[in-house]
């Protein structure tokens, strides 16, 4: 029986994993002696352009809107068939205005699929959400790898 390792993943097993969508964790730094904001999303993946798309709750007054314009740190996981996959992702956040809709981001979140995830305690038809898309500047992607032993 072999020894578990974690390997990078190519970009195309990258692409894969992520598909058009899914659900992570996204993390915004406070300060050296507090621990990050962090919360789970929602996201959309469009792999033409390697941009990540989110859909956050607007809560004024909120803690994300004092963090909102600091550099980001995404992770998405899952377990399948093969073992274990990751994506950890830093970049900026860009908030998706309608005025500022080009015809690249209009194209990019139609090929992307942002799952509505229920993490309120009312309904979500009653929380307002804004879209947001991420630009990496770092992409690590690891996967579970036997290796003989």
């Amino acid at each position: 029986m072999g020894d578990i390792e974690s390997v990078r993943m190519d970009d195309e097993e990258r692409d894969e994993f992520l598909t058009s969508g899914g659900t992570g964790v996204i993390s915004f730094p406070i300060g050296i002696d507090e621990s990050p904001y962090s919360v789970p999303v929602s996201y959309g993946y469009d792999p033409t352009d390697v941009h990540f798309y989110f859909r956050l709750a607007v809560e004024q007054g909120g803690e994300r809107d004092e963090v909102i314009d600091r550099p980001v740190t995404f992770v998405t996981y899952d377990h399948t068939d093969d073992g274990w996959r990751s994506v950890v992702v830093r970049g900026e956040l860009d908030e998706v205005a309608e005025a500022d809709i080009t015809s690249e981001v209009v194209q990019g979140v139609q090929r992307v699929d942002i799952p509505l995830v229920d993490l309120f305690e009312r309904d979500s038809r009653e929380v307002t959400f804004e879209f947001f898309h991420l630009h990496p500047t770092e992409i690590t992607s690891r996967k579970e790898a036997l290796t003989e032993g």
